[in-house]
């Protein structure tokens, strides 16, 4: 998604979205406002959503901040940059990763499917490799702990190799997203 619902308020004005951003916890917020909220508090630090108070470790602007060519535009969206290039590639722990997976993956596959997006190839085709090479292990007879011999717990290492290659998929894509909204 680009832009927020067109029924939806931001949680911390309760106005129209004016200039908005996404966060890595799917909330959307004015870019004035969520950045009124970090600079409010230790700026060393993410903040905190107002709403489910998970960590924002990056905030994607949406489609109309580009849109946008006036002064309050463009300083919304370096304050953005600076927030991402401070804190989007900082190592997460794993519960983090496993908190985000939905939202990368939900956004990657948008993004997949949007003709008027392009992906670059060398990520698209490392994205295929990775499906495939996963999808060929757990079809495969195969395995570290084969399901013949273990049963439901040899399922497990399949489980894992899926797990794995999601967390892969996140994290090379959430590398794009940074590189593309300041964080690189």
């Amino acid at each position: 998604m680009s832009s927020p619902p067109a029924d939806d308020l931001c949680c911390v004005c309760h106005e129209r979205f004016n200039l908005p951003c996404q966060a890595n916890c799917s909330h959307w917020f004015c870019g004035n406002c969520i950045m009124r909220v970090w600079s409010s508090g230790f700026t060393l630090q993410p903040c905190k959503c107002p709403l489910c108070r998970r960590l924002i470790t990056i905030l994607l602007p949406g489609a109309s901040l580009y849109q946008s060519y006036d002064r309050e535009a463009y300083q919304v969206l370096r304050k953005i940059e600076n927030y991402n290039h401070q804190f989007g590639g900082g190592s997460n722990g794993l519960i983090q990763r496993l908190q985000d997976l939905p939202f990368f993956l939900r956004r990657l596959f948008r993004e997949w499917m949007d003709p008027h997006r392009a992906l670059p190839l060398a990520f698209r085709a490392r994205t295929v490799l990775s499906m495939l090479f996963s999808v060929i292990y757990v079809l495969s007879p195969f395995d570290i702990l084969p399901e013949r011999i273990y049963g439901l717990v040899g399922f497990l290492d399949d489980l894992l190799v899926l797990l794995i290659m999601f967390l892969n998929l996140a994290a090379v894509y959430r590398a794009l997203l940074l590189n593309r909204h300041g964080g690189a």
